[in-house]
């Protein structure tokens, strides 16, 4: 169930990348689709009933009751990198305003 929402998110996010003309709603658009992919990477590692990947006295059951903690470690490496990326873009575009005086991609060219 989580994983259709996951996709909902992506896709919503694809379509304001493709479809809109400010840069500020592009790099939302962009942040919503990372925030689809993250969640859909971090469902297909999960499944129901499964424990915390960490040996304990008391959670010594066999190796696959545990929930793979791989996609978790790469969804957090993927945070860190999308809020350099948002900070990246953000900074573009302060430059792209102070050079152009907007934001809309269709008046940049014309002077």
């Amino acid at each position: 169930m989580l994983q259709y929402a996951a996709i909902i998110l992506f896709m919503i996010g694809l379509y304001g990348l493709l479809t809109q003309r400010h840069v500020i709603k592009i790099i939302i658009s962009l942040n919503i689709l990372e925030m689809g992919l993250n969640i859909f990477i971090v469902s297909v590692g999960y499944f129901e009933g499964g424990l915390a990947p960490i040996f304990t006295s008391t959670n010594n059951t066999n190796a696959l009751a545990f929930v793979d903690p791989l996609p978790q470690a790469l969804v957090l490496t993927a945070i860190v990198i999308g809020v350099g990326t948002t900070a990246l873009g953000l900074a573009l575009a302060r430059k792209i305003y102070a050079e152009y005086g907007t934001l809309n991609l269709d008046e940049m060219g014309e002077e």
